[in-house]
């Protein structure tokens, strides 16, 4: 099997560092990065400049390629010029930090997933509910868990699966929950500041929130203490709503 590990965190980063070392007993593991931290980019792709793709030693003799680019052009890059074989799976990760409710739609983690689904790859995000301390070695274990036994059902039509495991120092998770993306998010606020020389900055800031009594969400699974898996497309239609926009008329 081919694998191709990548992230949103860079390339040297811990939760990537364990999961590509996780995946190896399952095939031909290749790693394609940023070189630099790319959270919340989105799935944000290059066009304006290029793409410089750096081979470098993985710090164990194992050998990646560090992109100055998103984590959506790491996968498009891989996908189409690195890999001579196309990618059998695409798992993205381990990102420090849940990607649940809207966060999904800001997170490069699971933009790289979505990218290898545009490309007809089966792919898997896999996020770490942040923590004064976390165990990546553990949550690879989990992910790892988890990918053997889909793997083991086939990857059928292709998926995009976006997993989120809770915060393992206090205890292993309860048990796997399969649960639909939240709406929710954060609750922002600007912070209004001056620099040194009296120009005006802000910086946002805020608090997660928190999913109604009885809602069943990925949010309200996570802070169950489940890991939760979400299937997700890339189709943003309405479906349902294309009958009444129609039923306008609309014309010019």
């Amino acid at each position: 099997m081919r694998i191709l590990a990548t992230n949103d965190d860079g390339i040297m980063a811990p939760g990537l560092v364990a999961m590509r070392q996780a995946l190896e007993p399952l095939g031909e593991v290749t790693v394609v990065a940023p070189m630099f931290a790319q959270s919340a980019v989105g799935h944000a792709i290059s066009v304006n400049e290029p793409v410089i793709a750096h081979r470098m030693d993985l710090g164990d003799g194992r050998m990646g390629f560090a992109i100055e680019g998103s984590p959506a052009d790491c996968v498009k890059l891989a996908i189409l010029e690195l890999m001579p074989e196309r990618a059998d799976l695409v798992v993205s990760g381990i990102n420090l930090g849940a990607n649940a409710g809207v966060n999904v739609l800001y997170s490069g983690t699971v933009a790289a997933a979505i990218e290898a689904g545009f490309w007809g790859v089966p792919a898997i995000a896999v996020s770490l509910e942040a923590a004064d301390v976390v165990d990546f070695k553990q949550a690879a274990e989990i992910a790892l868990s988890l990918i053997r036994q889909l793997l083991d059902h086939g990857l059928k039509d292709r998926p995009v699966l976006n997993v989120n495991i809770p915060d393992l120092s206090a205890g292993p998770p309860v048990g796997v929950r399969v649960a639909p993306q939240s709406l929710k998010g954060w609750r922002e606020r600007w912070d209004r500041r001056q620099d040194p020389r009296g120009r005006t900055y802000y910086w946002i800031y805020g608090d997660a929130d928190i999913e109604e009594d009885g809602v069943e969400s990925d949010v309200a699974a996570l802070a169950e203490r489940y890991v939760t898996v979400t299937p997700l497309r890339f189709d943003m239609t309405a479906h349902e709503r294309l009958a009444a926009l129609r039923n306008l008329d609309l014309r010019l």
